[in-house]
């Protein structure tokens, strides 16, 4: 429905709008086990909804989901606790931020699982399952020869090497790559430390950037631009939803339990190579765009995990003892964390999530639920009438408040002293 000029949003009509941003975004997705004294627990049997978790009010998004007081979303997922992070916008150190504000949403919980735990007379602890990359592919982007799908699967021949090495560990599965409607979704296992988070983030994001720019998605673009090709390669079905991945048996040999330092790998070029000297030839066309996501020193980390002067998980025999206890001691680098200010689409989550009426254009609102990852219904006050309002309307709305001249204040008049 059109509003006229004078109204801002749009008419609530009690359904989700799918309307996407108009610019590129990311978004980070972490999943957690639950496990209560030892056992692994469904956080539906045990909370019913997150709303029975967590001490605040908080504000209710389409579904079963809630607006973490920390920013981002929870929910309860088939037998997992998710939470996932607004989203944020595809700039220069947007990894930075969505990394932070993950572990922003991890601590939040851990604190509340803490507090229930003590009440309940028990142990909670949150167990790392798996970690979820999404970045929006806008449809500007879109043509015959360059889709989601199509994406993807070229993605799935890129992507699953060099992320097996900064985000998988001794007792990983699976690396894999889901189109979705109006986005593509990395998927690997949970990383316990941040900085490799990062990394992984950082790399993901440059090679998705990257390859957006080429004319198109074909399989020939991994030879125009010199990507190692390993042989065999067996892709296999997501296990949920569309999508591809490579498993313990893609590549002939398990790729999660194998010497990543030794040439096991043979490739279509005759070469045989170690996991990390793939990966290094693979981080030469992505460079530029991984340092302007990123930052050089991030970009400097992802060379030397490559390279093997920084540690991958997989250098470990056994998966790190973090993995069983997420959140418990988080060294997320809050040093380079607080260089990146917090993006104009945080600025107007974090002013929602605060529950306080907003004033948008000459009216006064109170916030209703969060409509998908853009948009936010409203109620206005003193009507009832509500209307949903889009992020870029909000970061708008806010800065034209903010540069609204102040009327002069009116000067007292000194009071006389009597003589």
């Amino acid at each position: 429905m059109k509003n006229s000029g004078r109204d801002l949003g749009r008419l609530f009509s009690g359904t989700e709008f799918r309307v996407s941003p108009p610019r590129a975004v990311i978004g980070l997705e972490a999943e957690f086990n639950l496990l209560i004294d030892g056992r692994k627990r469904r956080p539906e049997k045990v909370f019913g909804d997150p709303s029975r978790l967590v001490r605040r009010r908080m504000i209710p998004r389409i579904g079963k989901s809630f607006q973490l007081p920390a920013g981002g979303a929870i929910y309860f997922d088939t037998g997992v606790v998710e939470v996932a992070t607004p989203i944020v916008e595809l700039e220069r150190g947007c990894c930075q931020r969505a990394t932070r504000l993950l572990w922003e949403q991890i601590r939040y919980l851990r604190a509340e699982l803490d507090h229930w735990g003590k009440r309940h007379g028990c142990q909670c602890r949150l167990q790392g399952f798996s970690s979820h990359y999404n970045f929006s592919f806008l449809d500007a982007r879109k043509s015959k020869d360059r889709n989601a799908t199509k994406l993807a699967y070229l993605l799935a021949h890129i992507l699953p090497v060099p992320v097996l090495l900064l985000a998988a560990n001794r007792q990983s599965s699976a690396v894999g790559v889901r189109p979705r409607k109006t986005r593509v979704e990395v998927t690997a296992d949970f990383t316990p430390d941040p900085a490799l988070m990062l990394a992984t983030c950082a790399f993901v994001a440059g090679v998705v950037e990257t390859v957006l720019r080429w004319e198109s998605f074909g399989l020939r673009q991994l030879n125009r631009n010199r990507l190692p090709r390993i042989t065999p390669y067996r892709l296999r079905k997501h296990s949920s939803r569309r999508g591809w991945r490579i498993t313990r048996d893609s590549l002939g040999t398990n790729p999660f339990l194998a010497d990543i330092n030794a040439p096991l790998w043979k490739l279509r070029d005759g070469r045989a190579l170690s996991l990390r000297a793939i990966a290094v030839d693979s981080l030469k066309p992505f460079r530029h765009e991984i340092k302007r996501l990123g930052d050089l020193i991030t970009l400097q980390h992802v060379a030397a995990v490559f390279a093997g002067d920084a540690r991958s998980l997989l250098d470990f025999p056994n998966r790190p003892e973090a993995y069983d206890d997420v959140g418990r001691v988080i060294d997320w680098g809050r040093r380079r964390m607080r260089h990146w200010s917090r993006s104009r689409y945080e600025k107007a989550i974090h002013r929602v999530i605060a529950r306080e009426p907003m004033r948008l254009g000459k009216k006064r609102y109170r916030v209703e639920r969060m409509n998908g990852w853009y948009q936010v219904d409203f109620r206005e006050i003193g009507t009832g009438k509500r209307r949903t309002f889009n992020l870029d309307e909000l970061v708008r709305l806010s800065a034209a408040k903010k540069l609204l001249p102040s009327a002069p204040r009116k000067r007292k008049a000194p009071k006389k002293r009597r003589a």
